[in-house]
């Protein structure tokens, strides 16, 4: 991480834990908004007007949260007027790094090497980690936000009608309960994935594991039930969280990180809902599992020696449809 606009030591996945040493998760530290006349938005300064080819997006294939907003991008039809890079899947000892591995690209802005450099360009001081997603302005030449939450909305209402207005992943009458399906969904199984993964005790890890089997068998109820979406035929940014979790699952989770009681592929309708969002127009172009397990397999931490393995055979698509990357 980064100390004070300084690079500190060697890149480690776990930065912070709690008493029972659990993984906590870093808080985004940029959050200001898009918007579509340049107004402040629900936290951070105003300023960030909404305009074709202004703002550029650094993402990772291999991660969910940068993922989140490549999905919004595509869903609402911002391709051509958010530029985006994206990052070599493995993780060097600096942390995310440009290059031109098959689906990366340089960074075509400052020329950085690593993500690190964008950071301390935005905050000479900075300290913590320099993670993606990060929504850049190109006029003002700084960070607008690196929070994937708030990403996924603007780009949902923040760009006016420079996006598709006939699909609203946050439908003003279903918010209370999007929230609060988030808010359920994101402890116990997105981020409960990484808790099972990076816990530090048998109790932190047995804890996690819990949380997140016990999410999807009611993930699966529901979507056997009320499906095809989480909220009937609505497609909404819940739907978008749910998925880059379980396209990533059999690929990495259910071995590396230790979350081996089922696989999505052995839950019928979770299975059923992943290749119906996957069919969805653009959004396959977002997933590479070539990236996401070469990632994963990178973390030292978890997998010393680096080998990445050959499987599993992932749901039942071609495979050859998994090695798409962002446009």
């Amino acid at each position: 991480m980064l100390v004070n606009g300084k690079w500190s030591a060697d890149w480690q996945p776990v930065q912070a834990t709690d008493d029972k040493g659990g993984f906590v998760r870093q808080t985004s530290g940029f959050r200001n908004w898009v918007t579509p006349d340049g107004h402040a938005g629900p936290t951070g300064e105003g300023g960030f007007k909404a305009e074709a080819g202004r703002y550029h997006l650094y993402v990772a294939l291999i991660c969910p949260w940068a993922s989140r907003t490549l999905m919004a991008r595509k869903l609402k039809g911002l391709d051509d007027a958010i530029s985006v890079t994206v990052v070599e899947p493995t993780l060097t000892d600096e942390g995310w790094q440009f290059g031109d591995y098959p689906g990366s690209g340089r960074d075509p802005i400052h020329a950085a090497q690593y993500m690190h450099e964008l950071y301390t360009r935005a905050d000479p001081t900075y300290t913590g980690r320099a993670t993606v997603p990060v929504l850049w302005d190109k006029q003002t030449d700084r960070p607008v936000n690196n929070e994937s939450a708030d990403i996924v909305r603007m780009l949902n209402a923040g760009f006016g009608a420079i996006a598709r207005s006939d699909l609203d992943l946050y439908p003003f009458e279903l918010r209370d309960q999007i929230d609060a399906l988030n808010a359920e969904i994101y402890p116990r199984l997105n981020n409960g994935v990484y808790r099972a993964g990076f816990a530090t005790t048998q109790i932190a890890y047995e804890e996690a594991y819990r949380d997140v089997f016990g999410m999807l068998d009611e993930l699966e109820r529901r979507l056997g039930q009320d499906g095809p979406f989480l909220f009937g035929e609505r497609f909404t940014e819940a739907d978008i969280r749910l998925f880059v979790t379980l396209v990533r699952f059999d690929a990495a989770y259910f071995g590396l990180f230790k979350c081996n009681q089922k696989r999505v592929r052995d839950y019928p309708a979770l299975q059923a809902y992943a290749l119906r969002v996957m069919s969805l127009p653009g959004v396959v172009e977002t997933v590479s599992i070539d990236h996401i397990k070469r990632g994963y397999y990178s973390i030292k931490a978890l997998n010393p020696s680096g080998i990445v393995p050959l499987g599993p055979d992932l749901l039942t698509l071609d495979p050859a449809a998994f090695g798409a990357a962002a446009s």
